[in-house]
């Protein structure tokens, strides 16, 4: 479904990763953990082509970074459903209109509308908050919201950069709950985070930014939190044994 074959990314002609290989079967749900500033944005733009590569190839949904033509990338962004930290949501439409944006900017059919947005928004427990403004949600609800935008065109991937950047920690365990489920629908699941007690909530396949590249990961516990596991610390346990 995604992979990456040897490649480079840069942002502002600054390289963000070098010689990047990944391979993410359909239906995964990955974590990309890093700091703030590590890269994680940057490598969920370059998969919906906002960046693209200096070297190397993204797939994705069918299309490749090498021969994709400027015309169809807003057909790839179909089907993908994206979802910010910030929610990006219209401040001057209702719930209902948010979601009715997205569908009707690809031809979707009136009917077929109501349709999927009852079910957008069923599936993120909003069905009573059509009519309700964004102003008027609380942070959660608004993540909740875009959530609903991000499946309302049934995408094949989504694409979560810090869904829980701005919300507290029973409210980001909420909103990851609400991902999980959609991802046991089948739908490829990447998550940028670097909230570790986040992921030890919900473990998954965990991928660390390191040294411009990405590593698999596991957390342990340590004096501040969890934390990803280093060589050191693999050493540190051989040695005890």
């Amino acid at each position: 479904m995604i992979s990456f074959v040897n490649v480079d990314l840069e942002l502002n002609k600054k390289p963000i990763f070098r010689n990047l290989n990944l391979t993410v079967q359909s239906g995964e749900l990955v974590y990309i953990v890093g700091k703030s500033g590590s890269g994680k944005t940057t490598l969920l733009k370059s998969l919906y082509m906002e960046i693209q590569p200096k070297k190397g190839e993204i797939q994705i949904a069918g299309y490749n970074s090498r021969t994709i033509r400027k015309r169809q990338i807003p057909h790839l962004r179909r089907k993908l459903g994206i979802v910010f930290q910030d929610f990006r949501l219209l401040e001057d439409r209702n719930v209902y209109d948010n979601l009715a944006f997205v569908l009707k900017v690809t031809g979707t059919k009136e009917k077929l509308i109501k349709e999927k947005i009852a079910h957008a928004l069923q599936s993120v427990g909003l069905e009573h908050a059509a009519k309700q403004m964004p102003m008027n949600l609380s942070g959660g609800e608004q993540q909740r919201v875009a959530i609903a935008r991000a499946i309302v065109r049934e995408p094949l991937v989504i694409l979560a950069d810090e869904p829980t950047g701005n919300l507290d920690p029973d409210t980001s365990i909420e909103i990851l709950e609400y991902l999980k489920r959609i991802n046991q629908k089948g739908i490829t699941t990447l998550i940028g985070t670097h909230d570790y007690e986040l992921v030890r909530h919900s473990p998954s396949r965990t991928l660390q930014i390191s040294d411009m590249t990405l590593a698999e990961s596991c957390l342990i516990e340590s004096e501040t939190g969890y934390r990803p596991a280093r060589a050191t610390d693999i050493k540190t346990a051989a040695e005890a044994m």
